[in-house]
């Protein structure tokens, strides 16, 4: 067995601490400069390992290895390199690095697989940069929608397609062209990642096998309006307060959630962002505003519908209770993905061939595998252990766990990648 390259991989975490880091955590911009340096590291050491290298329209990076027979669809790993405002240095990373530490491996034992086998270093997969999910991942397979290139980015105020345009990118051609990426041409695509919970490290199992990715159904820009008042002269029957009304709504889904779990629900509810109008609230004002978020997951879409349908029952009936408008603005929605089951009964037969500790289970975080599945791709994808969350200066994934998803990754990519 052939171990994967773990001193090209730690380079490559180091080289792309050192351009993240803006001391607290690890930022790299969506169409930003920060991650077009980590795809320049990338490309740098993939190019030196000998590996064939182009972009597409919305400038999403691939290095191949090249096959014996050209022709055949591809095999593809992967994953994002963009990160959150001042998150860990391995969210995303990790697939990335973990596919170039397999075919820098290969290369130096001379293996050519029969298949070529690229790594995608896929952009913007994270919607905290631009209100649109997955957008590398869409533009790649030709699924990005026209409207998405007049988002705003939350931190410039400049649209999607200005950013992209910023970095050489072709947004008229993400929209129009043939897609970089389809079930044509490509025969799996497998992305490692790190778990962003405590599921493995809790269970001490070496890697998570993952049975399917969960859609989301999201409010970003939820308000609700009432009426400021003097707190000490307005009654409570008087008052028409946004602060209460929230705190009424949370209260409520929360027991929704609980009963919708009892009755064998799987799913999450999140309110991720409250704020009230800083110029007008005071400790002497009831309040008369409230800008809130919701995000629900799971992967069943009948239970995503469910506690939607249970929000805007509690919308209508706290509003005619507390003299409060509420608007929820815009729906955004994710569809829930299924790992493809040969690929995942291929991953069990790895890890036990590699004596390590597996649980399958699902993801609550969403992934770009999931747009590859949805579009007809066999996918799969491979959890390592990480502690202390994701999306937080303090992610720490373990050289030895990575190690350990890695080899999983390289058994199953040179097994896809010979049929």
């Amino acid at each position: 067995m052939i171990e994967p390259d773990v001193e090209l991989a730690r380079t490559l975490f180091k080289e792309l601490y050192a351009i993240g880091y803006d001391g607290i955590g690890v930022t790299r911009d969506t169409y930003g400069p920060g991650e077009q340096r980590a795809h320049d590291i990338i490309r740098r050491h993939g190019t030196g390992l000998g590996l064939e290298s182009r972009i597409d329209a919305a400038l999403n990076l691939y290095l191949t290895l090249p096959g014996q027979e050209r022709g055949l669809p591809a095999v593809l790993a992967g994953s994002h390199l963009d990160s959150v405002p001042r998150g860990g240095n391995y969210d995303g990373a990790a697939g990335v690095i973990a596919g170039m530490s397999v075919l820098a491996s290969w290369i130096r034992c001379g293996r050519q697989p029969k298949r070529d086998v690229t790594v995608i270093c896929i952009r913007a997969e994270e919607s905290v940069w631009f209100p649109v999910s997955y957008i590398g991942s869409k533009s790649a397979l030709g699924l990005l929608p026209p409207d998405a290139l007049e988002a705003v980015r939350f931190d410039t105020g400049k649209t999607l397609r200005g950013h992209m345009e910023d970095q050489g990118g072709l947004p008229e051609k993400v929209l129009n062209g043939t897609p970089a990426v389809s079930g044509d041409t490509v025969r799996a695509f497998i992305e490692l990642h790190i778990e962003q919970g405590p599921v493995l490290i809790e269970s001490r199992h070496a890697i998570g096998i993952v049975t399917g990715i969960c859609g989301s159904l999201r409010y970003r820009s939820a308000a609700i309006n009432g009426q400021y008042a003097h707190s000490g002269a307005t009654p409570r029957t008087h008052r028409h307060d946004a602060v209460v009304a929230f705190a009424e709504l949370v209260h409520g889904l929360q027991d929704k959630w609980r009963m919708m779990e009892a009755e064998g629900h799987e799913l999450t509810l999140t309110f991720g962002q409250v704020n009230t109008d800083a110029k007008q609230s005071d400790f002497s004002k009831v309040a008369g505003y409230v800008l809130f978020c919701i995000d629900i997951r799971s992967r069943d879409g009948d239970t995503l519908e469910l506690m939607d349908y249970y929000v805007r029952y509690a919308v209508a009936d706290i509003s005619a209770r507390y003299a409060v408008n509420f608007s929820l603005g815009e729906k955004i929605r994710s569809q829930p993905a299924i790992m493809d089951p040969a690929l995942r009964h291929r991953l069990t037969a790895c890890a036990k061939n590699r004596g390590l500790k597996f649980h399958a289970m699902p993801s609550g975080a969403g992934h770009d595998a999931a747009m590859f599945a949805n579009a007809g791709i066999p996918t799969a994808m491979i959890f390592i252990p990480n502690a202390n969350g994701s999306h937080n200066p303090d992610e720490m994934m373990e050289m030895d766990d990575f190690s350990n998803g890695a080899r999983v990754l390289s058994d199953i990519l040179w097994e896809i990648s010979n049929q």
